[in-house]
C-alpha cells in the first residue's frame, strides 16, 4: 500500500473518498454481490457451510494490492485506491449482517484487530505518503516511485502463497471436493467480474475494467482475521482455492487488452 500511495497525491485521494460514487461502488462490491451470489448459490443447492463461506468472500473488501495491480495494467490507481479503502471500511458492517442472517451460532467480530490493520495498511501509509509528498520534490518522488513500482507487483504475486495451505491439504485428502471448490471459486470470480463490468460499462472501458478487477480482488485474509471460525469450516479451503483465479485475473486482463490492440490482418496479407 505504501509503495502505491507514494504515487498518489493524498489530497486527491481524500477528495475521491468524499465522492458518493465511490461509496456506491462499495455497496455494489459488498451488498449487491452478496445478495446476487448467495441467492444463486442457494438456488443451486449450496450447503450451509459453503453458503456461509461464500457470503464471507462477498462481504470482503478489495485486496490492498488492487491499486498496484490496476497501475500495472496502465489504468488509474487513484480511483482503485478509493474503491479499496471504501469497500474495506464497509466490510465489517456487511460481514456482520451476513453472519447474522446465515450463521446459526453466536459470533463476535474482532474489531480491535481490524482497527489495527486499518492503521498499519491504510491510514499509516497514507500519513507517510503525505509526509513524503510534503518533504520531497515531486520530480524526485516520481523517480523513487518508478523504481519501487518495479518491485511492487512481485510482492503482490507472492502474497497468496501463504493462503493456499488449507486448499492443498484438502487436495491431498479429497481431490474431488478440492476441484469442486476451485470450480466454485472460478465461477464466483467470473460472476463478480461480469456484474461489475456490466454495471460500469456506460462510464467507459477503463472505468468498467477498474470496477471489475476491484470486484474480483478480495482481501479474504482480513475477513478471516475479523471473523475467524464464525465463517465456518469451508471458508479456509475456499479462500485457498480462490487465490488462483484472483491472481490470474490481471494476467488474463492484460492478455485480453493486448489482443484487442493487435491490428487485424488485411485480406491481402
Amino acid at each position: 500500500m505504501l509503495f502505491t500511495l507514494l504515487g498518489i497525491h493524498q489530497g486527491l485521494l481524500v477528495k475521491a473518498l468524499a465522492q458518493w460514487q465511490v461509496w456506491v461502488y462499495a455497496l455494489v462490491h459488498s451488498v449487491l454481490l452478496t445478495v446476487l451470489t448467495c441467492s444463486l448459490a442457494w438456488l443451486l443447492g449450496a450447503s450451509a457451510p459453503l453458503l456461509l463461506a461464500i457470503s464471507g468472500i462477498c462481504a470482503t473488501g478489495s485486496l490492498f494490492a488492487t491499486p498496484a495491480i490496476i497501475r500495472s495494467l496502465g489504468m488509474d490507481a487513484l480511483i482503485a485506491m478509493a474503491y479499496t479503502i471504501a469497500s474495506t471500511l464497509l466490510m465489517p458492517v456487511v460481514l456482520f449482517i451476513n453472519l447474522t442472517v446465515l450463521s446459526g451460532d453466536s459470533f463476535s467480530l474482532d474489531l480491535q484487530s481490524y482497527a489495527v490493520r486499518l492503521v498499519i495498511f491504510i491510514f499509516g501509509p497514507m500519513l507517510f505518503a503525505a509526509l513524503f509528498h510534503a518533504l520531497i520534490k515531486p520530480e524526485k518522488l516520481k523517480r523513487i516511485h518508478s523504481k519501487l513500482s518495479q518491485f511492487t507487483i512481485v510482492l503482490v504475486f507472492s502474497f497468496p502463497l501463504g493462503l493456499v495451505g488449507p486448499f492443498g491439504a484438502m487436495w491431498q485428502n479429497d481431490s474431488g471436493y478440492a476441484l469442486e471448490l476451485l470450480a466454485i471459486s472460478v465461477a464466483i470470480c467470473i460472476l463478480f467480474f461480469i456484474i461489475a463490468y456490466g454495471l460500469y460499462r456506460k462510464r467507459g472501458r477503463e472505468a468498467s475494467m477498474i470496477a471489475a478487477v476491484s470486484a474480483v480482488n478480495r482481501n479474504v485474509l482480513l475477513t478471516y482475521t475479523v471473523a475467524g471460525a464464525a465463517l465456518g469450516p469451508a471458508f479456509l479451503p475456499l479462500i485457498g482455492a480462490i487465490q488462483l483465479p484472483i491472481y490470474l485475473q490481471p494476467l488474463l486482463v492484460r492478455w485480453g487488452t493486448r489482443l484487442k490492440q493487435v491490428p487485424p490482418q488485411s485480406a491481402d496479407q
